[in-house]
């Protein structure tokens, strides 16, 4: 299926590098593939999916700094709504 736009063109483009990888890691990554999958494209599956997660933590530890320098505020906020709830 050919790209549809600009960026997923970009994206699309290969570039041919070589690495050196320990026998172990090869083996890994051989198990890791799916079926009809080449070696190239389980390490680049495999190295996308580890960089999102990076991301992902990264950014879920700039929110929870966030929320810990404004805990303080937001709990004095929370007790004040509580406050104006109804006895049940």
């Amino acid at each position: 299926m050919p790209p549809t736009s600009a960026l997923e063109y970009v994206s699309s483009m290969k570039l041919k590098t070589s690495i050196t990888l320990s026998q172990d890691i090869v083996k890994m990554v051989g198990r890791a593939a799916r079926k009809g999958e080449s070696r190239s494209e389980t390490i680049e599956r495999l190295l996308r999916e580890g960089l999102a997660g990076r991301a992902r933590q990264a950014a879920e530890e700039r929110d929870l700094a966030l929320i810990n320098e404004h805990s303080d505020r937001l709990n004095a906020e929370a007790e004040d709504v509580l406050g104006y709830q109804a006895d049940l």
